[in-house]
């Protein structure tokens, strides 16, 4: 069985953190960092942004994977994940600022809803409710 969905989600994932990786090397290269943040604010927000992608993408990739192998996946899935992403993306965006923000907040709020409803789904699938 090919987890297309699993699979998709999973390149997508690899493309945003290479991007996330990019965005922390430009602060390292701009301000010549070697270890750590080098006390740039910039840099640490960058990397708490890279290691919060790091936190919730694998845990929600292998939710998504195992509801798919339940055969109870499907279109829903697919546009859950993607939502997922957009505000992964979302979150790293309104993280580069000091102060509160839509992008910040609204990433995260995205982050966790589709979160909780697929671990939900799960559970309702783990117990022949689904």
């Amino acid at each position: 069985m090919i987890l297309q969905t699993t699979l998709t989600l999973a390149a997508a994932a690899v493309v945003i953190n290479l991007w996330i990786f990019v965005r922390c090397v430009q602060v390292r290269a701009k301000h010549k960092i070697l270890h750590g943040d080098g006390g740039v604010a910039l840099m640490g927000r960058r990397m708490r942004a890279h290691a919060n992608f790091i936190e919730h993408a694998p845990i929600m990739l292998v939710l998504i994977a195992v509801v798919e192998l339940s055969g109870k996946g499907g279109r829903w899935l697919a546009i859950v994940g993607a939502v997922f992403m957009l505000g992964r993306v979302g979150h790293v965006i309104g993280m580069d600022s000091e102060k509160e923000n839509l992008a910040r907040g609204l990433g995260m709020g995205v982050t966790l809803l589709t979160e909780i409803g697929v671990a939900a789904v799960a559970v309702l699938i783990a117990l022949g409710k689904f």
